[in-house]
């Protein structure tokens, strides 16, 4: 009992943090955007350097311990993730926002696709029908913002897959190569920072007004840094949560933070939360719960008969 309080208390505190950096990071990516027109894609890519400045640093005061890894392990993982930020920023761009955010809650379904067809995983009827709340709840949020062309389509639908692959492969490498979340990020993290610089350039400015190199003030330096130092959190704690938990459940997670997002919206900048918005949080907040329920009971279930086991 002891040791199973020990593990929800952990996996709690990670769900914890991830929540309050990843809120933290909305919001603050947010005013960058707004205050400094810093480009999106330059952003993530000095996140993903400022992540393996700060593992370097963990790894210095003997936090963890790099484990050699071969570049051929991992190299699908940081393409995957360059793929994943590219899509994702495409389909922003050619898509309306509720378009984006139908396309990114149908990254659940795919996920358990995945591991049902390749890694002969397997989900209770229960689980799968938790789902349909949570979709249904998407579409509410999104339903008067929803307008589709082929360009958009094609755009969203990769950056589902890859997403899905990414954060499928996220958890099967730690288990496949025995590492932890930073043994692993340490590894990927300046792999997926070279890979991202060079795709950068095709959709944004290196250098002049708007590119990295560009004349920023001291303050948008410091805010950009700021950012990429809860990025670091964030980006730690995904990976800890996916290679505890699972990718499924980390997806739920983040349908949660959607949630949580649309409310700190609309208390913080007062943006504008209708009667249907409302209904759609509430909607996928029940079926998170219901996910939430029938997973700790099916884990307690798990674990009551390997204790009856001789």
């Amino acid at each position: 009992m002891p040791v199973r309080l020990f593990e929800n208390s952990r996996i709690a505190t990670g769900l914890l943090v991830n929540l309050l950096s990843s809120i933290c990071i909305v919001f603050l990516n947010k005013w960058i955007y707004v205050h400094y027109g810093f480009p999106n894609m330059t952003l993530t890519l000095v996140h993903f350097v400022v992540t393996w400045l700060g593992l370097f640093v963990c790894h210095k005061m003997d936090i963890f311990s790099p484990k050699n890894l071969r570049p051929t392990k991992i190299i699908l993982l940081a393409l995957s993730f360059c793929g994943f930020v590219a899509f994702t920023n495409l389909s922003l761009q050619n898509n309306t926002i509720g378009t984006y955010q139908l396309a990114k809650a149908m990254t659940t379904p795919v996920i358990i696709v995945i591991q049902t067809i390749y890694y002969r995983k397997t989900f209770s009827l229960k689980i799968k029908l938790t789902l349909v709340p949570i979709t249904l709840g998407v579409i509410l949020n999104s339903y008067y913002d929803v307008k589709f062309n082929l360009l958009g389509i094609v755009f969203a639908t990769l950056g589902v897959f890859v997403t899905s692959l990414y954060q499928v492969w996220v958890g099967a490498k730690q288990h496949e190569l025995q590492v932890n979340s930073m043994q692993l990020l340490y590894y990927q993290a300046p792999m997926s920072s070279a890979f991202l610089l060079m795709i950068v350039p095709f959709f944004e400015p290196l250098t002049g007004e708007g590119g990295i190199f560009g004349p920023w003030s001291i303050q948008a330096v410091t805010m950009v840094f700021l950012s990429g130092v809860i990025a670091f959190l964030v980006n730690l704690s995904i990976y800890w949560i996916i290679g505890n938990t699972s990718p499924v459940t980390y997806n739920m997670f983040g349908h949660f933070k959607f949630c949580i997002t649309l409310l700190g919206g609309y208390v913080l900048f007062h943006d504008p939360l209708s009667l249907h918005q409302g209904l759609g949080i509430l909607c996928t907040l029940s079926g998170i719960l219901a996910y939430t329920h029938f997973k700790l009971a099916e884990q307690e279930e798990g674990k009551s008969r390997l204790a009856q086991r001789p």
